[in-house]
């Protein structure tokens, strides 16, 4: 029954195929187990401050760096900072960048680049998705199977709003930077996020406090968190459709 209603959701056409993030906590809320090939995927920052920012283009190369073969950067500003992409497992060799003048080239590179098939993954960063923008790109990961990733930055209040507004993206993300996981000495820890699953077709809603992306790309859960009871792990509810 699920695999019907998620080949009617995807407009008839087959999952081609699922990555999971490799932690238990976060795939059991995934359909199959991992975030769907052929399909785009959202990720904003939960505020419009540059730390957020950089935290949801951080999870999203997470993700990337887990995918085969080459990714495709779509930007319109100049501030994307490759060793950072490296340390969250997206090693440089494996990125083309690709800097537009405008949002409007952004999406007509992104959805190029998903219509290609020869591309790991794709991620283009834009303020604003429109339904009609972002059925575009779903259909267009869907014919080659590559996945989307659409990280949405904004500038201006406004245009944070409009995160709220509905899109095709098969899963939708709020990454918010926590401080990071204390040590038993002076020193900097492991960053930490919060990371909310704010929308998932066939799927579960929730939130996790988890460690952010090592070098392989993989989120984990913070050791004075492992041992939580059931009682006091993450909330879920159920997803909208």
């Amino acid at each position: 029954m699920r695999a019907a209603i998620e080949k009617i959701e995807a407009g008839g056409r087959a999952p081609k195929g699922f990555l999971p993030f490799g932690l238990d906590l976060l795939d059991q809320h995934l359909p199959n187990g991992g975030l769907a090939l052929g399909a785009l995927h959202e990720v904003a920052g939960g505020g419009n401050g540059a730390i957020d920012g950089t935290a949801s283009a951080l999870f999203a190369a997470g993700i990337a760096a887990r995918t085969r073969g080459q990714v495709l950067w779509c930007v319109s500003r100049k501030d994307l900072f490759a060793p950072a992409l490296a340390q969250a497992g997206l090693d440089a060799d494996r990125v083309i960048y690709v800097e537009a003048h405008d949002e409007k080239t952004v999406l007509a590179c992104f959805e190029e680049g998903l219509r290609h098939g020869g591309l790991g993954a794709v991620v283009g960063e834009v303020a604003r998705l429109s339904m009609t923008s972002s059925r575009r790109l779903q259909l267009a990961a869907e014919s080659t199977g590559t996945m989307g990733i659409a990280v949405r930055r904004w500038r201006r209040q406004a245009e944070a709003a409009d995160f709220g507004q509905p899109t095709a993206a098969t899963t939708r993300w709020r990454v918010t930077a926590l401080p990071s996981s204390p040590l038993p000495a002076a020193g900097v820890g492991r960053p930490r996020w919060f990371v909310e699953l704010i929308r998932c077709k066939a799927g579960e809603c929730a939130d996790f406090e988890l460690e952010a992306c090592d070098e392989a790309g993989r989120l984990a859960l913070p050791a004075d968190l492992a041992d939580r009871s059931p009682a006091t792990q993450p909330w879920q509810r159920r997803a909208a459709g």
